[in-house]
């Protein structure tokens, strides 16, 4: 992974500060970076469409469960660094070493099926921001949200930091989009607050939305990915340097699933704010949210920020989506294909539901509640296998986080059984 000079000299860097060297304030960048991709995938499309629906039909009542599922996250994406860091393998490799192999032929069937729900949400959010702020029809949007992620995708072979920094970079700018929105929103802070701290669910279909938004946070193809993003990344000579590399991993995962958070956070207060608070408790979809922002706040620029932060989370977590993809086939099966082919093949879906006219923001929605139901197969074995001192050594789970992450997942686990017989069906 870790091929151009520009790579190497990260490392380097990284191997002084656990020497000691390098200025105490800078010491902790080198570490950065994998969270940061990791957390595109938290603001994807599939955020945008979850979070604008529970806002505009809940107001602020379903503020808690992003800010808990966001908490899920940080504990999650830490465990898929600590596990990459102690094995120098990633999740999809340890399963498809230590698991029997019909079960590895079904765990890659399943990522892959949840590979192509990602990729739905991403394809469909990115051609409907091309749609929307400069005319282009779905599908040309789509063909162009494709090509532009290819292209940066193939930019890798010119270091992996480089990709760090383009997508680092595409995050601050909807955090910074976000900001503004949030600012000419004016959300009222007595039901924020009421909505972050008391935990409600007003009706069924307010379950069924709370399962899109923990689908659509704390996502299956990335708790894969970020483990491969700490494999063999800096260079450890023994069980002290782990711990510090681990420490330094640690504030990574804070910093950028803390800023996802407050994206997917401000996403659902601006919907509040805007659409349930004058009123408009119907605005279920993005486009209408495009159409309204401007109107009903009185600023030109609502929905033209609204559509380029759009833009950006669905090419960035496009982007991210395929590099998962790679992790889980290299891992689970020992083979990759070519970039252009998996970004062609998980694309073909949503081409087929964009000519096909379905609803978007239904489909959306669905993607993520498909979503959710991937998360107990990637989660459940990166809990044993991180509660496995013969294979984490001395950055084994405590006793007590690996508690916290079974009711974590036996949570996930109650919510998807709900969904499925009592929403879904109708039951």
């Amino acid at each position: 992974m870790f091929k151009s000079a520009s790579d190497e000299a990260l490392r380097t860097r990284a191997t002084q500060t656990l020497a000691g060297g390098g200025r105490r304030l800078t010491r902790w960048l080198p570490f950065l970076g994998p969270a940061m991709i990791a957390a595109v995938a938290y603001i994807d499309p599939g955020n945008f469409a979850t979070n604008i629906e529970a806002g505009s039909r809940y107001g602020y009542t379903l503020l808690w469960v992003v800010l808990w599922a966001n908490l899920m996250a940080m504990l999650i994406q830490t465990l898929s660094a600590r596990l990459g860091l102690a094995t120098g393998k990633n999740l999809a490799e340890v399963i498809g070493e230590r698991f029997p192999r019909p079960v590895v032929w079904l765990y890659w069937i399943q990522a892959e099926l949840v590979a192509i729900a990602t990729d739905l949400a991403e394809f469909l959010g990115a051609a409907l921001a091309f749609n929307l702020l400069f005319g282009l029809s779905m599908v040309e949007g789509a063909l162009l949200t494709g090509a532009i992620t290819f292209i940066v995708l193939y930019m890798q072979r010119f270091g992996f930091r480089l990709m760090e920094m383009i997508i680092g970079a595409m995050i601050v700018a909807v955090a910074c989009g976000f900001f503004l929105e949030i600012i000419l929103g004016k959300p009222d802070a007595a039901p924020l607050i009421k909505g972050l701290m008391i935990p409600h669910f007003p009706d069924g279909y307010s379950l069924y939305l709370a399962a899109g938004i923990l689908g659509a946070t704390v996502m299956p193809h990335v708790i894969y990915l970020h483990s491969a993003l700490s494999q063999n990344r800096i260079r450890v000579t023994g069980d002290a340097d782990r711990k510090r590399v681990m420490g330094y991993y640690r504030m990574d995962v804070i910093i950028g699933m803390a800023l996802a958070g407050l994206i997917n956070l401000a996403m659902l207060a601006l919907a509040a704010s805007v659409f349930f608070g004058q009123g408009h408790t119907e605005v279920a979809t993005i486009s209408e949210s495009f159409k309204l922002l401007t109107p009903l706040m009185n600023q030109e620029l609502a929905s033209i920020i609204f559509g380029l932060t759009l833009l950006l989370a669905g090419l960035s977590s496009s982007i991210v989506g395929t590099m998962a993809g790679q992790v889980v086939m290299q891992g689970f099966m020992k083979f990759t294909i070519p970039l252009w082919l998996r970004r062609l093949i998980t694309m073909l879906p949503a081409l087929v539901i964009i000519m096909a006219g379905l609803p978007e923001q239904q489909v959306l929605v669905a993607s993520q509640v498909v979503l959710s139901f991937g998360i107990p197969f990637a989660l459940v074995p990166l809990l044993v296998f991180t509660a496995n001192r013969s294979l984490m050594g001395n950055l084994t789970n405590k006793r007590y986080i690996t508690v916290i992450g079974a009711l974590i997942a036996a949570l996930i686990i109650a919510l998807n059984f709900y969904v499925l017989f009592f929403t879904l069906l109708g039951e």
